[in-house]
């Protein structure tokens, strides 16, 4: 296949012997030239989900070849089946196949397929070789990179889990085609975010070009996910097991993965809860005396743009926010670890939030 020279960007994890790739663009999930150089050995398991697997599970393989012992695995959907027992059945087929030490598993799909092949590679005799296919807007910018992998626990989302780095990251931009507008707004939350935490340039960037994203528009869709992974993958590199500035790209996380966790993980999407969370940070770094009130605006207008949910859920009441955020995992001695903006474009990480000024947003946010 031949693909235009710009019209493809490979981008690096730079984390020494243990760097990889990102390579970027249309077309890659059928070229074995993107996939097979980060290959182990001769076994591969493939692992999708029912949805996925109809739509890109054949051009991946064509992008195998035919000398190799590639075998598949095909879960259910969403966010619900994030759990340990999914992970069983990965582990389950890879030692009913046989496959040894040099296998690689190769997680085609969006963040929840990525999260539990990488988890489930971690473990497998004690670590094996995988590489990330990311399908969804959210997974490409954010999930894919960086070595996050895990399940949900009933009383906290990705309690489980470890740092398990990729051997590469491809990311086929034509996927994003048949991405459906619910799951595409879900991901422009994520791209939201790194405007926020670290380049008011690009901020100002989405928000004259959200139209064209929404749209599809192939030139504003790769710059955002070029730019986007490569503010993460200058993160991870220097702070690759969140000990410092890794934090901040949980921006909206506390707040979001709460209301994840009590509503039941798969009705609200990852990015949806995220984005009302981003919200609700900026509401409170505003009431620290960060944020102006026209900050705050512009982050509701950008987030209402993207056509993401701009109130917490009804039938959460602050006692619930706050039970679910004690357990969050940023949390050391006690204290509330919240990600907060100090200006747009520069985030910090907060643990002496006055708990009357937390609840007093809590209760003010507007519920739908």
């Amino acid at each position: 296949m031949t693909r235009p020279d710009d019209a493809l960007s490979t981008l690096r994890v730079a984390l020494g012997e243990r760097s990889y790739p990102i390579h970027i663009g249309p077309g890659l999930l059928g070229d074995p030239q993107w996939l097979t150089p980060h290959l182990a050995g001769r076994q591969v398991m493939v692992v999708t989900n029912e949805t996925v697997a109809p739509l890109y599970l054949s051009r991946l393989r064509q992008g195998l070849g035919d000398d190799l012992d590639v075998r598949e695995l095909v879960l259910p959907d969403g966010e619900a089946t994030k759990t340990l027992a999914s992970v069983e059945r990965i582990w389950d087929a890879l030692l009913e196949a046989g496959f040894n030490r040099r296998c690689t598993l190769v997680a085609l799909g969006g963040g929840v397929i990525g999260d539990m092949v990488g988890f489930a590679a971690a473990c497998y005799q004690r670590g094996v070789a995988f590489v990330q296919v990311p399908t969804t807007l959210l997974s490409q910018v954010d999930s894919s990179v960086g070595g996050k992998t895990g399940v949900n626990h009933p009383r906290g989302k990705n309690m489980i889990g470890a740092f398990w780095q990729p051997r590469a990251v491809l990311i086929d931009t034509d996927t994003l085609s048949t991405l459906p507008a619910r799951e595409l707004s879900a991901g422009l939350a994520e791209v939201i975010k790194y405007g926020l935490i670290r380049d008011a340039d690009f901020l100002a960037w989405l928000e004259a070009n959200m139209a064209a994203l929404r749209g599809l528009e192939a030139t504003a869709l790769t710059r955002a996910i070029e730019r986007s992974c490569s503010l993460k993958a200058e993160i991870v590199a220097e702070d690759e097991t969140e000990q410092g500035v890794r934090a901040l790209l949980n921006l909206g996380h506390t707040f979001g993965h709460a209301i994840e966790t009590h509503q039941g993980y798969g009705r609200w999407l990852h990015g949806e809860a995220v984005g009302t969370g981003m919200l609700m940070a900026a509401e409170l770094s505003q009431r620290l005396g960060w944020l102006e009130a026209a900050d705050v605006a512009r982050i509701r207008a950008i987030l209402a743009a993207a056509d993401l949910p701009l109130a917490a859920p009804v039938d959460m009441t602050p006692e619930d926010f706050l039970a679910i955020m004690r357990l969050d995992k940023k949390n050391l001695d006690d204290r509330l670890r919240l990600i907060l903006l100090e200006r747009l474009g520069e985030a910090c990480v907060h643990d002496r939030t006055p708990p009357e000024r937390l609840v007093a947003l809590l209760e003010a946010f507007p519920r739908r």
